[in-house]
């Protein structure tokens, strides 16, 4: 999901795919897919440990997947290597502050990594017609912490950012599931991974609050977008 840049945007701890975000990435790939890949060169921006780079590296000529995290990216390779994937290939770079044109991609991916500057530097990298998917946080993650995370968005958030920098949407839909409980401590069982995490920024007594008066939800929400390049 990139020095001295700000906090990675994505790097949701695994404990942030909680409550089904499979169906979100089923949803992209097909988006992805439908480009008819076989003779393009992918750049996966965020790519962690390879996940959706090494879904699509059979469909395309060639991936490229950058992140910050050194280690993610040994993984990555690790990976790709015993899957006997010879068209990846991974790079250490902080995806909010390198740019994406010595890449000469066709198509970018990005899931759950997702930024204001990450959508600025696809505008730049891609020419026209060519096409940019993600998912990112939607605005209701986590609603009931009361607290939205800083790299959620929200349709018009969006639609804005992506207008701004030269991309027409063909895509775009929330992928929202809610979780419902039978009591406190079943509330608390479906987010003890995240426990650590939000203690650190509030997150978890105020969801703890919740569920003591009588809330019995946790929502997990993505928006899911296909842009192309005008």
């Amino acid at each position: 999901m990139r020095g001295s840049s700000p906090p990675r945007p994505t790097a949701p701890s695994p404990a942030e795919g909680v409550a089904g975000s499979a169906t979100s990435l089923d949803t992209l790939l097909p988006l992805l897919a439908r480009e008819q890949l076989e003779d393009k060169v992918v750049l996966d921006v965020g790519t962690g440990s390879g996940r959706v780079a090494l879904a699509l590296a059979p469909l395309c000529r060639r991936i490229v997947g950058i992140d910050r995290d050194a280690g993610a990216i040994e993984e990555a390779r690790s990976r790709a290597a015993r899957a006997g994937l010879t068209n990846t290939e991974f790079v250490v770079l902080d995806a909010e502050t390198g740019e994406y044109t010595e890449f000469a991609s066709d198509l970018i991916t990005a899931y759950l990594c997702m930024s204001d500057a990450i959508i600025e530097r696809a505008g730049r990298a891609l020419g026209p017609g060519r096409g940019f998917g993600f998912v990112a946080f939607h605005e209701d993650h986590w609603l009931e912490t009361g607290r939205r995370s800083r790299f959620a968005y929200d349709r018009a958030q969006a639609e804005r950012a992506l207008a701004a920098n030269g991309f027409a949407i063909e895509h775009l839909e929330v992928d929202r599931r809610v979780q419902t409980f039978g009591s406190v401590e079943e509330g608390l069982a479906a987010a003890v991974a995240l426990q650590e995490r939000w203690k650190t920024d509030g997150r978890w007594f105020r969801y703890v609050e919740f569920l003591e008066g009588g809330g019995r939800t946790l929502t997990r929400s993505h928006l899911v977008c296909f842009a192309r390049r005008r």
